[in-house]
């Protein structure tokens, strides 16, 4: 009998955002600064592509990979959600074709994990959905 794994990670309601999905990613046990979190796979396409997924609601989940394309993130990676003071940041593995995700402080037990949209975790510019550009 295969003994079950408690993900570190789990996806409830989050109370952050009036959208109608209202989703985050939340700790299931208390996680400590420089933890991998979770590794999201990538789904990369060329951005000329981008066109295409800026007509759906995916454009709002795409992320920057590398200068020539953009990527949908699998598993939980388009789920975090924003903070000018996240408590985790990510780290693009090309070789690994994944966004890795690690603890940036120390994470309580059903804390919600936030990450800077920016690309770094001092970033304080304005984001699309508060006034910045796209």
């Amino acid at each position: 009998m295969k003994a079950k794994v408690k993900s570190l990670i789990e996806v409830r309601i989050s109370n952050i955002t009036d959208d109608e999905t209202n989703k985050g990613v939340f700790a299931t046990r208390d996680i400590k600064k420089g933890e991998l979190i979770h590794r999201a796979p990538v789904l990369a396409y060329p951005n000329e592509e981008h066109k295409y997924i800026e007509k759906t609601r995916l454009a709002d989940y795409v992320f920057e990979y590398g200068t020539n394309h953009s990527a949908l993130l699998l598993g939980y990676g388009m789920l975090f959600n924003h903070s000018y003071e996240p408590n985790a940041d990510y780290e693009i593995s090309f070789e690994n074709h994944s966004f890795d995700f690690y603890a940036y402080k120390d994470i309580k037990k059903d804390e919600e994990i936030m990450i800077n949209y920016n690309g770094d975790p001092d970033d304080d510019a304005l984001l699309w959905f508060n006034g910045g550009e796209e």
